[in-house]
């Protein structure tokens, strides 16, 4: 299978939906996380803080949520198949955001953040397409 055809069986239109409200759970899941660590203060004075919290996970998440599935035409159907799909990609995407992180970021990438970052975002990526599929 070539390259186009197997992500045009990985993107299907009908999940762009979910792609933005994807981007918006991780984007408030880590700023969040932030605020439990830095002052409202800090990150004013340091307006470049938080787009560098943010790129390795939100990199890592374009790079492999797409080639897992999340966004496929399963995905944007029910919760049932959208829920497992996101956190089947959010695991390899966490790895490879905290590796991002550890090695072309600032930051580190210890195990207990590791943890936190693979349960919390689990929760916060499959809490958000429960709840879309429940409201829509």
């Amino acid at each position: 299978m070539d390259a186009p055809s197997f992500l045009a069986a990985r993107l299907d239109r009908g999940a762009a939906p979910l792609a933005v409200g994807d981007v918006i759970a991780l984007i408030l899941l880590l700023t969040v996380g932030t605020l439990n660590h830095t002052t409202v203060e800090f990150l004013t004075a340091n307006p470049l803080y938080l787009p560098g919290v943010y790129a390795p996970f939100l990199i890592a998440w374009a790079l492999i949520a797409p080639l897992v599935g999340a966004y496929s035409a399963g995905a944007a159907e029910t919760a049932k198949s959208s829920v497992p799909l996101v956190v089947r990609s959010w695991i390899p995407a966490a790895i490879v955001g905290l590796a991002l992180r550890a090695f072309v970021f600032r930051g580190g990438a210890e195990l207990t953040f590791a943890a936190v970052m693979l349960v919390t975002g689990s929760l916060a990526l499959g809490g958000w397409r429960a709840l879309y599929f429940r409201l829509r």
